[in-house]
């Protein structure tokens, strides 16, 4: 058995969502009256959880990133990250976050085996933070990213959702961060994943212009990267003249389903086959009903048969569930 969806895409990527739960109110990505942030019987265990990511490893499944919500709030998560490495045939297991709990929490994710470690970093200014963020502390994430650093979670990558008239004017300041610090910047362009993505269109700048303003702004041209193609979907570019590179992703403006290795689980056990699509399918009710392994197997690639071509991004985005409930 393998997970080849129905347009022969190898399916080596799960993005694995273990909370809904986030200690930022970030625009984009939820409703601000949103405040479902429950850990219910509806949510999976840890141990369920670490189940379905063993089966889909054993389908082929090579890269499991951990998202949320803000992952490092569920309680068990080190342990997790500890159980995921242990797995014969995964190759990388990596982490998206806030970086809000990092400082405390990267050595230990480091000793359990973690890899890379990806960072929302929208802002370094805090009334600029406040207003995307609803809460929180840029100096805590900026100390969450030097405590990766200094652990050895490399490569470190920060992601810039670049948003015009909100944060578009700190685009220098935060490339001369992330320069200066040696990690990889990307800049992503907004996306309408539900309603909160939705309303934040009226902010979109297309990625083309993302990066014609870093050439200016740096006065050098960006050359593409070719050789750091990795299983996202992320685009790179040398900074001509230096070692450097930035990325961008560029889901609305120059999307990447063609090339699409990937599926989302949510924390409650619903499977999300494309970021734009609203269809999900339950994996929770045969895991509690006592499916076996291989049953469950079974469900699994009967769901990735309904996996879409492409988003529909184009034709006025998704209408499903928030940002939130799908860990990007």
């Amino acid at each position: 058995m393998a997970l080849i969806d129905p347009f022969g895409r190898a399916i080596t990527y799960l993005r694995l969502s273990v909370t809904e739960r986030c200690n930022l109110r970030c625009h984009y990505c939820r409703k601000p009256d949103d405040f479902n942030e429950r850990e219910d019987d509806q949510v999976l265990s840890m141990a369920e959880l670490t189940r379905l990511a063993r089966l889909f490893v054993e389908l082929g499944v090579e890269r499991i990133r951990l998202t949320g919500g803000e992952p490092l709030l569920r309680q068990g998560i080190v342990e997790m990250v500890a159980e995921l490495t242990a797995l014969p045939g995964l190759q990388e297991v990596n982490l998206s976050t806030n970086a809000l709990l990092l400082e405390r929490l990267a050595e230990p994710l480091k000793l359990a085996g973690l890899g890379r470690i990806n960072v929302s970093l929208d802002t370094l200014r805090q009334p600029t933070f406040t207003q995307i963020c609803g809460a929180g502390d840029p100096a805590r994430v900026v100390a969450g990213i030097d405590a990766a650093i200094d652990v050895g979670l490399a490569p470190v990558k920060c992601n810039m959702v670049v948003m015009g008239g909100v944060n578009d004017d700190e685009i220098g300041d935060i490339l001369n961060f992330a320069r200066q610090r040696g990690v990889t910047l990307r800049f992503i362009e907004t996306m309408p994943i539900g309603e909160a993505g939705a309303q934040s269109m009226s902010r979109y700048i297309p990625a083309q212009e993302i990066l014609s303003r870093v050439s200016t702004l740096l006065g050098a041209d960006l050359i593409p990267a070719t050789e750091h193609r990795g299983p996202g979907p992320a685009r790179y570019f040398h900074i001509a003249g230096s070692h450097a590179t930035v990325g961008v992703i560029s889901a609305v403006s120059q999307h990447f389903c063609d090339s699409c290795n990937r599926v989302r689980l949510t924390s409650e056990g619903q499977l999300a086959l494309c970021l734009g699509d609203v269809g999900r399918v339950d994996l929770r009710a045969p895991l509690r009903s006592g499916a076996q392994d291989e049953s469950m197997k079974q469900h699994i690639l009967q769901a990735l048969a309904q996996k879409p071509l492409k988003h529909p991004f184009d034709q006025g985005g998704s209408s499903g569930n928030d940002m939130v409930a799908l860990g990007g």
